[in-house]
């Protein structure tokens, strides 16, 4: 006899939402591998969690062998089902494809569910739609949240980095379960509220970004000591080691050290055998249209997301290799001397990385009326998620120290950190200039650094043309503006002289 059957029995109306009092404190939708071990984990810390799937037969299947013996996990083989098997305020979370899936998944369940409960979107979902279904569910009133979930399978399983925003009213019937099965870092859960409507995934996304642009200064790194050192992959595996005990101590600096030193069946390392073409999935992209967006020199993401693309061009660039000539790595020096050099390059570049990321986020708070705490986004991405590293520890002190800090450059520690790596970063990116060695990130993390500490940019020259073929004004310097020129006003030149002299106005383009 189904359960709606037995409710039935019993008198409870189950015509149209949901009636039967349930005894699940959380519904998960989506059993791939993520989905499944973040209901492992969540049955571990004691919550009674019901899981769902499209395909059906997936229930039963983790239920028989993952999940077998666990009292905390149980399944339902309807949507009906599920909802009766929660308690209220239901709390749903989906762990499916972003997109049209989220959606589906929403229609289906507003068939069912009541005014009250809480729906989580815990997939990779792009902030604006997290915007629109805040909206949207609220006006129903329904409290849906958008949380951004970092840490892979592993984190999934035994903590990972969650970051949750949307409607607020869902917070504390959600932040027992949330803060408990997260990372702990220094005790303290990497889980807190960021925000209203997508800033969720809004901080996610800006994660990933960072993740790629991390990501690439690593491969960057890797490639100077393959073709400009010449060393071999268990000798660079043994240098990520010992990084991996310094300033740079880093999930992915470890798991660097891990990939480097695997051999295939025949001996050899496998990396090398990988194709040279990197993948992606969209987020390191949607960071750094964002930050085109809001006007954000968020540069570092920015060449990280362009060295995928052109990774992709592998066909091309092997002709492009046989036309194209350049400088060959020949180095003649103390390699130690050198590799303390590149480990200097590779934390101050970090340290522009993370800086450009904060600015994004601060402009993004107050473009979109978001109050996040940068504080607590540091701690977040201290334990469970990807990026996570010793370094966040200072981040996170000095938001802490000066919540309203303008910039990470300007408080005391990271201020004496990039000055102390300023001779080993330029020296690094000097030489794999000379030596035809691309470095992207690593380029554009110091050239953001000198322009960044310039009182004085040639952006008045740009003005200037602008002005001359499109007129389209330019404004004066405080201490040169005059009855001529006045301070703060679009001014207009006739650049050519012709045509009389209009260089009084102040012509609005």
């Amino acid at each position: 006899m189904t359960e709606k059957a037995v409710a039935r029995l019993a008198g409870i109306n189950v015509g149209g939402p949901a009636r039967m009092a349930g005894s699940a404190d959380f519904g998960l939708i989506g059993l791939a591998v993520m989905g499944q071990n973040l209901i492992m984990n969540i049955g571990d810390h004691g919550f009674k969690v019901c899981v769902f799937n499209r395909t059906v037969l997936k229930v039963d299947r983790f239920l028989g062998n993952e999940a077998k013996g666990n009292v905390n996990i149980v399944g339902a083989h309807s949507i009906e089902e599920f909802i009766l098997k929660l308690k209220k305020p239901r709390r749903i979370m989906l762990l499916v494809m972003a997109g049209k899936p989220v959606d589906d998944f929403i229609e289906t369940l507003m068939e069912n569910v009541e005014k009250g409960d809480i729906i989580i979107d815990g997939g990779n979902s792009h902030f604006p739609d997290t915007n629109r279904r805040t909206r949207a569910l609220a006006e129903k009133g329904i409290r849906f949240v958008g949380t951004g979930v970092s840490g892979g399978e592993e984190g999934a399983r035994f903590g990972p980095s969650l970051m949750p925003g949307g409607n607020e009213e869902a917070w504390p019937y959600i932040k027992d379960i949330f803060q408990s099965i997260a990372a702990k870092s220094d005790g303290e859960p990497c889980c807190d509220w960021v925000g209203d409507a997508g800033a969720g995934h809004y901080v996610k996304m800006v994660h990933n970004g960072i993740e790629y642009g991390d990501m690439q200064l690593i491969c960057e790194a890797y490639d100077i000591m393959k073709r400009g050192l010449g060393l071999s992959d268990m000798e660079m595996s043994d240098v990520f080691a010992e990084w991996n005990n310094g300033v740079l101590d880093s999930f992915l600096i470890e798991i660097t050290r891990d990939v480097l030193k695997f051999n295939d069946d025949d001996g050899s390392p496998l990396v090398e055998k990988i194709l040279d073409s990197a993948g992606q999935k969209g987020t390191g992209k949607w960071t750094a249209i964002n930050a085109l967006d809001l006007g954000m020199p968020v540069t570092l993401i920015g060449e990280a997301v362009f060295a995928r693309c052109l990774s992709s061009l592998k066909q091309e660039r092997g002709r492009a290799s046989q036309l194209l000539d350049g400088p060959k790595p020949n180095f003649k020096g103390d390699k130690k001397a050198f590799l303390a050099n590149l480990e200097q390059a590779l934390y101050a570049s970090k340290i522009i990385s993370y800086c450009q990321g904060f600015m994004l986020i601060q402009n993004a708070a107050k473009e979109y009326k978001w109050k996040l705490n940068k504080p607590s986004i540091a701690l977040m991405w201290r334990g469970g998620c990807i990026i996570r590293s010793v370094f966040l520890k200072d981040i996170t002190k000095a938001y802490r120290t000066d919540p309203d800090l303008e910039n990470l450059l300007f408080d005391s520690f990271f201020n004496k950190a990039i000055h102390n790596a300023q001779e080993g970063w330029r020296d690094t990116v000097a030489c794999c200039a000379k030596w035809g060695i691309p470095t992207p990130a690593f380029s554009t993390a110091l050239s953001f650094y000198d322009g960044y500490r310039s009182k004085d940019l040639p952006a008045n020259l740009l003005q200037a043309q602008r002005d001359y073929f499109g007129a389209h004004t330019f404004k004066i310097k405080p201490e040169h503006a005059s009855a001529k020129y006045p301070e703060g006003e679009n001014n207009h030149v006739n650049w050519t002289g012709r045509g009389g002299d209009v260089s009084a106005s102040t012509y609005q383009a």
